[in-house]
């Protein structure tokens, strides 16, 4: 058996540490299909960031979903993603998700 899965890092970091804890909403823009994914992470006092993986497993806890609760998937094609803190956008970006596929070799055992 072999899989393959492609995943986009994410993440944001209060580099001087002035915001103590907050909420960092990120959201990923699929421009194919219009739909927005989010992800909601709390930020505790004393950590001054998060990275998060695009898109996360619907089996995690958090997960990248839509308003109506659809799980993100790993479809090809052109994104954009913002992080939002306090209501404000404090980081975007924008990415293309790649093709993966896999070649599998048959090995056959010597006789």
């Amino acid at each position: 058996m072999v899989s393959t899965t492609a995943q986009i890092k994410l993440g944001i970091l209060d580099k001087y540490g002035q915001l103590g804890p907050y909420t960092a909403t990120f959201v990923v823009h699929n421009e194919r299909t219009q739909k927005d994914y989010l992800l909601v992470k709390e930020i505790p006092r004393g950590q001054s960031g998060v990275d998060v993986l695009f898109p996360t497993d619907p089996s995690d806890p958090d997960y990248f979903k839509t308003g109506e609760g659809e799980a993100a998937q790993a479809t090809p094609g052109r994104y954009t993603w913002e992080c939002r803190v306090k209501g404000a956008r404090a980081v975007s970006g924008r990415f293309v998700f790649p093709e993966v596929s896999n070649d599998v070799t048959i090995i056959k055992k010597e006789q």
